[in-house]
């Protein structure tokens, strides 16, 4: 076929050395006559005696095939010949019938329209040309390239891997696809690029694509890395060797950097701490794993055992056992709270963190510290997640390492069930806490409840002294306020109630034997307690010895609260307890706190500041989380005398189509035109039929009440919040009371009828008289 002999070979110096039959077929000349003679004669011009018209013959016909006229054009290949030196082939194109010039077109077209960077390089693995795509990928122009190394034109992690892979393609002839690189470490942010590789099938090199895979890449990272973990970690028994599994899982695919420190009694077998950890319980140091080689900088070595920094995130993920994910700076706050971290940090590059707790059924084993350096992306939401789930299996891996367990001490037996929950936020109040435990056993504690009339109580306690004593009887206290709280009572009310059981707490405590040390301590302790409603948008607030709570506003604004002072629960004799009411406008902030956290918040350089909330919630536009975690890394933690307890309450509208009220007029027609009411507000709710029945009931016996028992005004409101509420207010002091009417009598029935048609009524006196309030459960609403 035309095309695989060549027309004619010519040497270094340019001398013919090899004339072709075709090539006398085609031109005319005989071997004999151009052998031995320069190239360049058979196109130039060379005067010969006798034969000038067919010497012009000749060159112009093979002038015409060089052009294109008879062939399509001429060919050149290097040929290497047996005694090594290097000959030039000239070749006629394939006889296929393809149009002069289409596989130029073509790869021009690729060049412009394809997505990725089109790199044409020679079989040495120097660029031919580039697109702009690899231009911009290179960082220069297609003229500072061409004629260059391409893994020098474009650098990266690993240049050797690029050329073995274009190299190996090239030999065999064969496309090569989707091979990952990634661009070198000292580009900021790193890239990943799949790389494809297209040998040419009648030229000397190839076609590389490459297209940046980066997203794709860092979403493959974090699939194979849970993979990984499922695969490796948990094969042995050891919780050390566990660690190390899950280190060499993660890295380097996931992170650049990874630390595994595991609670020193859970590597001895013994039944891990419950949350939240205690500062003072140490952590061995593990497994330790980076992508940097032996001389990556460490903030401690493998096998140290020492507890966290606080307040540092570290702390602070086994303290609410929520990961983190935290952009690393030179100005990040809490790095000075542990200097051997910082810097490690700072020597080895790194500016993205995700610390994640290892934690089973509430307990903590450990914390999972992952690094990443400058020459990678951040941590996202996604990899959050992700790291939860590997921290997950990897908790449950160690946990059956430690195949020996124990039995959960006294101690933390009752921190773990006496410790209240998080607040829950309610309709019109949003609530978040704060709790850093003291070591020691302190009785500090907080709660958020809602009441009846979608309002809320608000409750910080402390118990003085230390010790599980202490914290029995904070249980106690806060057993007792819950149940108080449910009989909606005033704040004042409720404290002189809660001092009754405290003042039978420590009769108790005397009446012991006297052998018993328990009998010689004081009992004590500080409460304060606010309901606040937001209809009429008062704060009721009541203290027992217990620090005022500040009040933040919208911008820059704070004041503390005057109150009344009252004696500690459980104290002599003392005033009677008073409640004081404060106006809070949308969006203020009550902030309730402890003594203990009060101190620990002052200033390190030893200044005088009374109340340093003030300061600390000048900026209370914040989410109340970001509020908590800024006080909280401002705190010292060697000053902290108990527990450091914040409770943040940020007020919000009542939805205006969530409650109706009417005036009811003192006739006998008041009752059917209440159930009217009642009847087209819930059909406007959308109360399903039975509950609106069983509502109009209620209303109609609470009016009929109000009517013969009371006295005008009265007023009828409903709230559909978490609970359908239905309250009936008149200006009468008497108490209504449950009867069990006889099967003759013409009445008395009332509220033995609401107490059966609702789950749950009372009544609330006011300085202007009572509420009597029935709560209904609303069925769940399904989308």
């Amino acid at each position: 076929m035309a095309g695989e002999t060549p027309l004619m070979i010519v040497d270094g110096q340019g001398m013919v050395v090899q004339w072709s039959h075709q090539a006398e077929e085609l031109l005319g000349r005989p071997a004999g006559e151009v052998v031995g003679r320069p190239a360049t004669d058979l196109v130039i011009p060379v005067p010969a005696p006798g034969g000038g018209d067919m010497e012009r013959h000749r060159q112009d016909a093979l002038r015409d095939v060089a052009e294109g006229a008879a062939g399509g054009g001429l060919r050149v290949r290097p040929m290497l010949r047996e005694d090594g030196s290097v000959t030039w082939g000239i070749f006629l194109p394939p006889a296929n019938g393809r149009v002069p010039g289409i596989e130029t077109a073509v790869l021009e077209a690729l060049s412009a329209h394809t997505a990725g960077a089109v790199f044409v390089v020679d079989d040495e693995l120097h660029v031919v040309s580039a697109n702009t795509a690899a231009q911009a990928l290179s960082g220069a122009s297609a003229r500072q390239i061409q004629g260059r190394p391409l893994t020098e034109v474009w650098p990266l992690s690993s240049p050797g891997e690029l050329e073995h892979f274009l190299r190996q393609a090239m030999a065999g002839g064969t496309p090569a696809a989707d091979h990952v690189m990634r661009t070198d470490p000292k580009n900021d942010p790193q890239h990943s690029h799949t790389v494809s590789v297209l040998p040419l099938p009648d030229a000397p090199g190839a076609v590389v694509v490459a297209h940046d895979v980066t997203g794709q890449e860092k979403e493959r990272r974090g699939v194979q890395a849970l993979y990984a973990v499922r695969e490796r970690v948990g094969q042995t028994l050891d919780v050390v060797a566990t660690c190390h599994e899950l280190v060499d899982a993660l890295v380097p695919g996931f992170a650049d950097i990874a630390v595994v420190e595991v609670v020193e009694p859970v590597v001895r077998g013994e039944e891990p701490p419950l949350s939240p950890l205690g500062r003072d319980v140490p952590l061995r140091r593990a497994a330790f794993g980076n992508s940097g080689g032996d001389q990556q900088a460490r903030a401690h070595p493998v096998g140290d055992v020492r507890a966290l920094p606080f307040p540092t995130p570290y702390a602070q993920a086994l303290a609410d056992l929520r990961p983190r994910a935290i952009a690393l700076g030179p100005d990040t706050p809490w790095l000075a709270a542990d200097p051997a971290r910082a810097e490690a940090i700072r020597t080895s590059g790194a500016h993205a963190l995700l610390v994640a707790p290892l934690t089973l059924r509430g307990k903590v084993l450990g914390l999972l510290s992952l690094y990443r350096t400058q020459r990678s992306g951040g941590f996202d939401e996604k990899e959050l997640a992700l790291t939860l789930e590997l921290a997950t299996h990897t908790a449950l891996s160690i946990d059956n390492a430690r195949r020996y367990t124990r039995e959960h001490t006294i101690a933390a037996t009752l921190q773990r069930h006496l410790l209240p929950p998080a607040p829950p936020s309610q309709t019109a109040i949003e609530t978040a806490g704060l709790y850093v435990a003291d070591d020691r056993g302190a009785g500090g504690w907080s709660n958020a409840c809602a009441l009846p009339g979608a309002r809320t109580a608000l409750v910080v306690g402390e118990v003085a002294g230390h010790g599980i004593y202490t914290a029995v009887t904070m249980g106690q206290l806060r057993t007792a306020m819950d149940s108080l709280a449910a009989l909606d009572l005033e704040p004042d009310e409720l404290l002189a109630r809660l001092d009754d059981t405290m003042t039978r707490l420590a009769r108790e405590r005397r009446a012991l034997p006297p052998g018993d040390p328990l009998c010689r301590l004081p009992l004590s302790a500080t409460c304060l307690c606010a309901v606040y409603d937001p209809f009429t948008h008062t704060c009721a607030i009541a203290s027992a010895g217990h620090p005022p709570p500040v009040v933040a506003g919208p911008g820059s604004s704070t004041r503390v609260v005057e109150l009344p002072a009252g004696g500690a629960l459980g104290g002599a004799e003392g005033p009677p307890y008073a409640t004081t009411a404060v106006t809070l406008a949308d969006g203020e902030v009550l902030a309730f706190y402890t003594a203990s956290l009060l101190s620990a918040a002052r200033p390190k350089d030893g200044t005088s500041e009374t109340q340093p909330l003030e300061r600390l919630l000048a900026n209370a536009d914040r989410p109340l989380q970001d509020l908590c975690d800024d006080v909280l890394y401002r705190l010292r933690i060697d000053a902290l005398p108990g527990d450091a307890i914040l409770l943040l309450a940020r007020t919000s509208p009542f939805p205006a189509d969530c409650v109706a009220t009417w005036p009811l007029d003192v006739e006998p027609t008041a009752p059917a035109i209440a159930r009217r009411h009642a009847r087209r507000q819930l059909a406007d709710w959308g109360v399903d039929d039975d509950t609106a029945y069983d509502t109009q009931e209620v209303v109609s016996e609470l009016v009929t009440n109000a009517l013969r028992y009371g006295a005008p005004p009265v007023l009828l409101r409903l709230i559909n919040d978490r609970m359908l509420t239905c309250e009936v207010h008149d200006s009468g002091v008497s108490a209504p009371r449950l009867r069990h009417a006889r099967s003759v009598d013409e009445g008395g029935r009332g509220l033995f009828i609401c107490a059966r048609l609702a789950q749950n009524w009372g009544i609330r006196y006011t300085n202007d008289g009572k509420t009597v309030w029935t709560e209904q459960a609303l069925p769940p609403q399904h989308p």
